[in-house]
């Protein structure tokens, strides 16, 4: 038995953070139901590359999942959207706020009819403040929360992350905020609105330092000790333009590091300051010296915190990955799709396809009561397709 077992979570939001937060709990057993619109529907699903004509990051995010597609803006939808909350225990929505409440089926409408309903409401900038309203993605919120502004190298433009920090720490704050809701519903019997704003879910990336903020030390960005300024703790090209990553950021890994290489260790190489270029000068000359595939032979046979930095598609075949089973195929529609396993995902855990767009309208429609008359209505009104 899955541990989210019975537990039932309509899914409207699209892209990344909300069918992220939506695939963890699937992947836990929630029966996930993804409310798509009738024209493009999850705009994820046509963004390349593609599998066949769906995209394959889409078909990475929504396995396990259900769509029912069905217009909010036609006649009949709201109601029928409020109906069919009743047989939830979770509504996830990604809009801005006040948009929910244009279409008929704000939080206080969904909540006044179903009162043990939790609603996640997972935004940019949250549901209040001057900014709540405001367009923006995932740079804007690593931007605003203080994030970038640790971000190096010091002589240049904070550099852009080669990932989306806000969109999957919200994402997954959502999961939290979502099970810590359902534990009070147990307790209390009533249901809640979740206000999880990707900004703030941002914010704990940078704790080192809004704690040097705390205490009045101003943040140098690129130069402090985990963000590049100190030789221990930096990536190193190699002789053959491949990259490692060392963090040998206690005294004994450095240690180990210098007598392996054969540096002088000084305590002072691990506290940020001007002599810090000379030392990583020197360590760029000794990184270069040799191929990715010594230092790999090298870090193996030593611990003092050295890695390979690995494109995605290496490490799909990495070892150590691979004997954690973050990898797998799945079979579908489309054929056998590459998947990756979340990190709670149970390793035995029996998958369904991704969905296609509309897949189980009825099915789900009829599941939350509506005859054969409700649904002709709905589709006369070209509110489901």
């Amino acid at each position: 038995m899955l541990p989210l077992n019975g537990v039932k979570v309509l899914d409207l939001s699209r892209l990344l953070p909300g069918p992220l937060a939506s695939l963890v709990l699937a992947d836990l057993g929630a029966q996930v139901d993804k409310l798509e619109d009738t024209g493009p529907g999850d705009y994820l699903r046509h963004m390349p590359p593609s599998i066949g004509d769906t995209s394959s990051i889409f078909l990475a995010l929504n396995r396990n999942k259900r769509s029912c597609a069905l217009d909010l803006k036609k006649p009949g939808a709201a109601e029928a959207l409020l109906q069919i909350a009743g047989r939830y225990d979770v509504v996830l929505e990604q809009f801005r706020p006040g948009v929910l409440d244009r279409l008929g089926v704000s939080h206080e409408a969904l909540l006044a009819k179903h009162p043990k309903l939790v609603v996640c409401a997972l935004t940019g900038y949250g549901q209040d403040g001057p900014l709540a309203s405001r367009a923006g993605h995932d740079l804007n919120y690593l931007a605003r929360a203080g994030v970038l502004g640790m971000q190096g190298p010091d002589a240049a433009p904070p550099a852009v992350p080669g990932f989306q920090l806000a969109d999957v720490s919200g994402g997954l704050y959502a999961v939290i905020g979502i099970l810590a809701a359902l534990r009070a519903r147990d307790a209390t019997g009533k249901g809640q609105v979740v206000d999880v704003a990707m900004v703030e879910t941002a914010m704990p990336f940078a704790i080192a330092g809004f704690g040097m903020s705390f205490a009045g030390e101003p943040v140098k960005r690129g130069a402090e000790a985990l963000t590049g300024g100190i030789a221990p703790y930096r990536t190193y090209e190699t002789a053959d333009g491949r990259y490692v990553a060392l963090a040998a950021l206690e005294p004994k890994f450095w240690s180990g590091f210098c007598q392996t290489v054969g540096l002088t260790m000084q305590m002072s190489d691990l506290m940020p300051g001007p002599h810090q270029a000379e030392l990583q000068g020197r360590v760029e000359a000794i990184f270069r010296a040799k191929t990715l595939a010594e230092w790999r032979n090298i870090s193996e046979a030593n611990d003092f915190c050295l890695e390979p930095v690995l494109t995605p598609e290496e490490a799909r075949h990495d070892a150590h990955l691979g004997a954690r089973g973050m990898f797998f195929e799945l079979a579908s529609a489309w054929g056998a799709i590459p998947q990756l396993r979340t990190p709670l995902t149970p390793r035995d855990r029996a998958h369904t396809a991704p969905p296609r767009q509309g897949e189980h309208t009825e099915q789900i429609l009829r599941e939350a009561g509506l005859d054969d008359a409700a649904i002709a209505a709905l589709r006369a009104t070209g509110a489901i397709a």
